[in-house]
């Protein structure tokens, strides 16, 4: 058996928190794994909100939920923002409540890879995930620095973890150390 990937220990250690009931934010739906992987989580009791700024992002997802024989209508909220506007869009009674959000930082695979996520959304949305944990709730954040401006956003997001107050939050990396290829890695933040 080998190491977890990244995006497996990213949903390893959701897993482990996230409850049937609870409410999830995928900050990045993307083609819709994590969005899905939520809705499965918290069922149909719970809520998931999937943010993108493509709507191509959101048909694929749509798409993912329906085969999946989910219904985006019923537990799913798709929305077309950018996801550092995510309080906005959260039922107020949610925030303080959520228990984990899921960000896949980069580009939509298989889409246009000119638009990116960069450091002046993903910073605030960073901080809008935090505010928006309930006590033990985690938000995973995958980052790809392999890519233009990669580098510079996955810089921006550890030193981002790195100051958080020990009293508030934990915070951890899982990364590959002998790949010489950018291999992805993702940071993880449980708020205390």
């Amino acid at each position: 058996m080998g190491f977890l990937s990244v995006l497996s220990c990213a949903h390893k250690l959701v897993e482990e928190r996230l409850r049937a009931g609870d409410t999830a934010v995928d900050a990045t739906a993307g083609n819709g794994v994590d969005t899905l992987f939520l809705a499965k989580l918290v069922g149909g009791s719970g809520r998931v909100y999937g943010f993108d700024i493509q709507e191509t992002a959101l048909a694929r997802t749509r798409e993912r939920l329906d085969d999946s024989g989910i219904s985006g209508a019923e537990a799913v909220t798709l929305v077309c923002d950018s996801h550092e506007r995510m309080l906005q869009h959260i039922d107020g009674a949610s925030h303080g409540k959520i228990g984990a959000v899921m960000f896949n930082l980069g580009y939509l695979p298989g889409g246009d890879h000119a638009t990116i996520t960069t450091i002046g959304t993903t910073l605030p949305a960073l901080d809008a995930a935090l505010s928006a944990l309930r006590k033990g709730g985690i938000v995973t954040v995958v980052l790809y620095p392999g890519h233009d401006g990669g580098a510079e956003e996955a810089e921006a997001v550890q030193a981002w973890a790195e100051q958080l107050p020990q009293r508030d939050f934990q915070a951890l990396c899982y990364r590959f150390l002998n790949q010489q290829n950018n291999p992805p890695y993702v940071i993880a933040i449980e708020k205390r």
